[in-house]
């Protein structure tokens, strides 16, 4: 077994625990459809979060030829798999909950998804400059974008049906740089 395998079995776990969260809570808000208050940007949110799921799982497979792992290597993959588990968890409203309104969770409890967003955008410069080799500069500056949006979804939670378009639309743009 390589490095690159040992590692990613931690990684591939939380990973595939957050996947499923925001499987699970979808198909619940489906099951639950007579009291859920469906709206699309709550729903665009929850298809993003899962986009960053399969991104990171995606990104990792490019990491297996990093000659050399250290612990922080490892400790930065899981610290940032968490994040996307807790964006994930967070993502869309839990059917037990009695207001299934999406877009009021989005706008209260749900910003809690960005806010673990954001901290998973904040290991990015790390996984970009140090693991990656790419340049310091769109390592930085990538990242920092995902992380203004996110402090604007915090910030700001009435525009979340705004928020959440632009979000995916970033996400589209780092699915292409990164895939």
């Amino acid at each position: 077994m390589t490095q690159h395998e040992y590692i990613f079995v931690a990684v591939s776990i939380i990973l595939g625990l957050a996947l499923t969260r925001v499987l699970h809570s979808a198909s619940l808000l489906v099951r639950a459809h007579s009291r859920v208050s469906f709206h699309w940007a709550s729903a665009l949110w929850g298809l993003t979060v899962m986009a960053y799921i399969l991104q990171l799982w995606w990104v990792g497979w490019r990491l297996r030829d990093l000659p050399n792992w250290g612990f922080s290597d490892f400790l930065t993959l899981v610290v940032g798999s968490i994040f996307v588990y807790g964006s994930a968890e967070l993502a869309l409203p839990d059917p037990s909950e009695s207001d299934l309104d999406m877009l009021s969770h989005n706008q209260r409890l749900g910003r809690l998804s960005a806010v673990s967003m954001l901290a998973y955008f904040l290991i990015g410069p790390y996984v970009n400059y140090v693991m990656f080799g790419v340049d310091l500069v769109p390592a930085l500056v990538f990242p920092a974008l995902g992380v203004a949006l996110m402090a604007l979804v915090i910030a700001v939670p009435s525009r979340f049906v705004i928020w959440s378009p632009i979000f995916s639309g970033y996400t589209l743009l780092i699915l292409n740089l990164t895939i």
